[in-house]
């Protein structure tokens, strides 16, 4: 972690003042299992503390052996979600990640051995899993530290605040800016995250 700060604080004078501001790396890592991405597809677009509400709920119905595991969501089934203010969508959602992971066709074991590009592809496979989540759990989950997620509306804005751009910084230029911070931008975000006081929550 010392290599990592000091590179990024080396690397970038902007990203420097961020860490100082901030302080402490303190970063909070979720196992990469099934449990965990169902929980990222029931955060979606939700703010936090409902979210965790409805995934208290779920968990509740669902978890066997002190885990959620796939036999019990499809014992459930998209109907049996909804109680618990699950909407429809997420729930076919997560039926479809309970389907491939019983059936194998997703395979949690493997991912901490595949690169990021094929952990990508590999979830991207269940509907409702985007890119942007499988960022996420590369950086929460699999604690991948080189990954950035230009798609990420808080990074880009916080990136557009620090570096003084006037307009929305675009892809290109999120990629550009971070380029000094390789390999640590895992890092770099979470600060990025922190000086806006709204990290991502997995």
């Amino acid at each position: 972690m010392r290599k990592a700060l000091q590179h990024l604080k080396s690397a970038d004078p902007v990203m420097n003042r961020i860490i100082e501001v901030v302080g402490p790396y303190q970063i909070s890592y979720r196992e990469p299992e099934f449990e965990t991405l169902v929980r990222s597809i029931v955060y979606q677009q939700l703010s936090g503390k409902a979210a965790g509400t409805i995934f208290g709920r779920l968990a509740e119905a669902t978890v066997r052996g002190g885990k959620i595991r796939p036999k019990a969501i499809l014992d459930l089934g998209e109907g049996g979600m909804r109680p618990f203010g699950i909407s429809s969508q997420k729930g076919r959602y997560i039926t479809d990640l309970a389907e491939k992971t019983a059936t194998r066709k997703i395979q949690f074991s493997k991912l901490p051995s595949m690169a990021d590009q094929e952990v990508i592809e590999h979830l991207t496979q269940v509907k409702g899993v985007g890119v942007w989540t499988v960022q996420m759990f590369l950086m929460f989950a699999l604690q991948r530290p080189d990954v950035l997620p230009t798609g990420d509306l808080a990074i880009r804005n916080a990136i557009t605040k620090a570096y003084g751009l006037e307009q929305a910084a675009s892809m290109a230029e999120m990629e550009q800016i971070a380029a000094p911070w390789r390999p640590y931008r895992t890092m770099a975000c979470w600060y990025l995250w922190r000086s806006l006081d709204g990290p991502a929550l997995l």
